[in-house]
């Protein structure tokens, strides 16, 4: 009882110390304004998430070390990519826009708040406006905040104080509201608390559901057609062919600027569209791949060290059981899986950062039997980026066929045609 008391008043402590340093950090530079901008959007950069959500992670205590070393490692910092970085230095490049979208969806703006554009030209080095001073000073306070409070924990981040405004809640709405009563525990002779099931038998189950070790051993390729329901309400056409163990191409239909071809041989990832070829790095590659995985949902013991059975819960009415995961280096995410069917329903994942944790959540809607499997034909992704937020419909799905490997490889970019004389 000692224990959980002290660390609550350690957290406590930080918290309300977080809220003291921000809010004292704007009073003193007074640079962010009142109001929300609304210059013009960057289709890339844009940060109104619309449908969000609310997603309150339980893991909210991440260690960062371990994770943010390894994307170092594997990939560029953003300073040996971007110009004029000054505290986010050593962040991965592919974490940039992650972190730009955290920041604005924590305040509630959009990307011209900190910088600049002249029509319809962005200018994001430019230090021209105080506020993107001011953000590289919240940054700090964060940085500092984590690492002599929490032990290098993320535990403080942009959103823990701003919630949605440019200023910090410092003051108590009235009414206040009642606190909520304590649960005390349970007395002796009291029910005994349901048992979980363990990991294992979750596991066995959710793999029987699908169609059992057979069938999914037996997977080597799949082809989908349906439907890509962006956060902003556009629907477009959607074709995914997938082969084992990563191969990807993917078709994106749009009204008007035409098809955007996408793929992945094992090596390399790329786009094409009516602006010509281009490779694919970073998050744009990791996104691609992500979604949809031919294994990522189905096989999963094999990603993670360690799972662990949390509680029982519900969604949408249904119960569900809460399995906690983390691999070797603490990436960690949450599963949900039907109580009475075994299927995945759902999966939260927590990326670590230096401005706080940002969490990305996918559901598994409608599943159907498919040559011997029973798959979800409709996923719903929910995340800070609006441009992955999306819900994609299939209306056919068919496994095992035979796949033209060439279709996932780089296509030759367009000869240029000269110029009549």
């Amino acid at each position: 009882m000692a224990n959980r008391i002290s660390r609550r008043l350690v957290l406590n402590a930080g918290l309300a110390l977080a809220l003291l340093a921000v809010t004292a950090g704007w009073l003193v530079t007074k640079t962010i304004a009142n109001s929300k901008t609304n210059g013009p959007e960057d289709p890339t950069l844009n940060v109104v998430l619309k449908n969000r959500r609310a997603i309150q992670p339980r893991l909210n205590r991440l260690p960062a070390v371990s994770v943010f070393q390894q994307a170092v490692q594997t990939e560029p910092a953003v300073e040996q990519a971007q110009k004029n970085i000054k505290v986010l230095t050593g962040l991965p490049e592919s974490q940039l826009l992650p972190v730009m979208n955290f920041i604005s969806t924590s305040l509630g703006v959009k990307c011209d708040h900190c910088h600049v554009n002249k029509n319809n030209n962005w200018d994001f080095p430019s230090d021209e406006k105080p506020e993107k001073q001011t953000a590289r000073e919240m940054i700090k306070m964060v940085q500092s905040i984590n690492k002599t409070t929490f032990r290098a924990n993320i535990t403080v981040g942009c959103y823990t104080c701003h919630r949605g405004h440019t200023s910090p809640m410092g003051i108590p709405q009235l009414p206040v509201p009642e606190p909520t009563p304590r649960v005390e525990n349970a007395t002796p002779g009291a029910a005994a608390k349901e048992a979980l099931p363990t990991i294992d038998q979750i596991l066995a189950k959710y793999a029987g559901a699908l169609g059992g070790s057979v069938a999914i051993d037996k997977l080597k390729s799949r082809s989908m057609k349906g439907t890509w329901l962006t956060s902003n309400g556009i629907t477009l056409g959607y074709k995914v062919c997938q082969s084992a163990p990563d191969k990807i191409y993917t078709v994106l239909n749009t009204p008007h600027q035409g098809a955007f071809e996408s793929g992945f041989n094992g090596a390399i990832g790329w786009e094409k569209s009516a602006r010509g070829v281009r490779d694919l790095k970073g998050e744009q590659l990791a996104y691609l791949r992500r979604y949809p995985d031919l294994f990522k949902d189905i096989k999963l013991k094999e990603q993670f060290a360690r799972m662990d059975v949390a509680r029982r819960d519900q969604i949408d009415g249904r119960d569900v059981y809460v399995v906690r995961a983390s691999t070797a280096d603490n990436w960690r995410e949450q599963l949900f899986f039907d109580a009475q069917t075994g299927l995945l329903v759902r999966r939260i994942s927590y990326l670590p950062t230096m401005v706080g944790v940002i969490p990305e959540e996918i559901d598994f809607e409608d599943y159907r039997d498919v040559d011997g499997m029973k798959l979800p034909f409709t996923i719903r992704i929910s995340a800070i980026d609006p441009f992955f937020s999306s819900t994609r419909k299939f209306t056919e799905i068919k496994l095992n066929v035979p796949v033209d490997d060439s279709k996932f490889n780089k296509p030759p970019a367009p000869t240029a045609t000269p110029p009549k004389p």
